[in-house]
């Protein structure tokens, strides 16, 4: 009996992650992914035997792109600072590139589905590890003032990717329409938008000797 084409299970995947962000991992159907990808549903359980194993596949191969990037962001001349910058920077561009699949993912966590809170709980603390050094290391420069890690992460972090997320809220809500919706765009997710966000969060972050500010 001759073996399925390999082709068939990156059809699946591509099929997979074009749908699960308009799903989340609640409603995505194994007999939908199938459908978009043109293939027997029977082809689907042959590569992947449960929805539960194709989704961990999905998310796991997008994180993983990214975190080598992550990994690959630092450079060697650089400072620890201009190092941060840069992977904030790509953090916050996965983010704008994946908002929908991340919002849908931290609904289908909330609402405990499980594949979603796994994949949270296994992969946040890894990129998270990589600004706490960076932070760690720029703080021991005096590169950036000397706050609690916990603090200074949640300065950082959330300064970036709140907009991001409030930002989708708003226009998948349908709150934020047309114009208002083209206005949100521009500031809120474009490359320079981004960039700037970072550049002020850091300005915040620096010591009283860089801004003027008492010591």
């Amino acid at each position: 009996m001759p073996r399925p084409s390999r082709n068939v299970d990156q059809l699946l995947v591509e099929a997979g992650r074009a749908l699960l962000p308009q799903t989340g991992v609640r409603g995505l159907s194994i007999r939908a992914v199938s459908e978009r990808a043109g293939v027997n549903l029977g082809m689907f359980h042959y590569h992947f035997k449960t929805k539960d194993v194709f989704v961990r596949n999905i998310l796991e191969t997008t994180y993983n792109e990214m975190f080598s990037s992550l990994q690959m962001t630092s450079s060697k001349g650089a400072s620890a600072l201009e190092n941060l910058r840069a992977s904030v920077n790509l953090l916050a561009r996965f983010g704008r590139d994946n908002r929908q699949l991340i919002v849908r993912l931290l609904g289908d966590a909330l609402a405990a589905e499980v594949v979603a809170m796994e994949f949270l709980r296994a992969n946040m603390p890894r990129h998270i590890e990589v600004i706490i050094r960076l932070i760690t290391q720029a703080q021991r420069d005096g590169e950036l003032r000397n706050i609690p890690l916990a603090q200074a992460i949640a300065f950082l972090l959330g300064s970036v990717a709140a907009p991001l997320l409030i930002g989708t809220a708003a226009m998948n809500s349908g709150l934020a329409a047309g114009a208002v919706a083209t206005q949100i765009e521009d500031a809120v997710f474009t490359n320079a938008a981004i960039a700037e966000r970072i550049d002020m969060a850091l300005a915040g972050m620096a010591p009283p000797s860089k801004t003027g500010g008492r010591k």
